[in-house]
């Protein structure tokens, strides 16, 4: 788990068990950027949704493929941290694509070099970001 701010964290793909920790862990809502079958073996949105809900969790599929993440993407991906019960985990294959969504999602609200910063104390380099993140302030 990296926590990006007090109200969204990312991790790389969890164990469907982990479920049970997010939810010891403070978290009210699980978002997946991950499609279904993006790798052998990941466990399905549709497990992860049923575990969480059995928690008492909300959980949101918001699939986005590696290394496209659009401005649409990164529109939706706001409106549901704005939406969504607090805090936030969010989940891909590595956290990257949650930390870009976030990233993008952020971009007006918070300075390009707090995003940046934040985003690198949480292990992720946003700095080749930098110049769409201010394009979109």
């Amino acid at each position: 788990m990296k926590r990006l701010n007090d109200e969204v964290t990312v991790s790389p793909q969890m164990p469907l068990d982990a479920v049970s920790e997010i939810a010891d862990a403070g978290f009210k809502t699980i978002v997946c950027n991950r499609p279904d079958n993006e790798d052998p073996g990941q466990p399905s949105f549709a497990e992860v949704e049923a575990k969480a809900k059995s928690l008492g969790l909300s959980a949101v599929f918001m699939p986005v493929a590696s290394g496209n993440v659009s401005d649409d993407d990164a529109d939706t991906f706001a409106k549901i941290l704005n939406d969504a019960a607090k805090p936030v985990f969010a989940y891909c294959r590595t956290g990257t694509r949650c930390t870009i969504l976030w990233s993008l999602a952020n971009a007006g609200k918070l300075p390009v070099e707090d995003i940046v910063n934040m985003a690198a104390k949480a292990g992720y380099d946003m700095a080749p970001l930098a110049p769409r993140i201010a394009a979109r302030s």
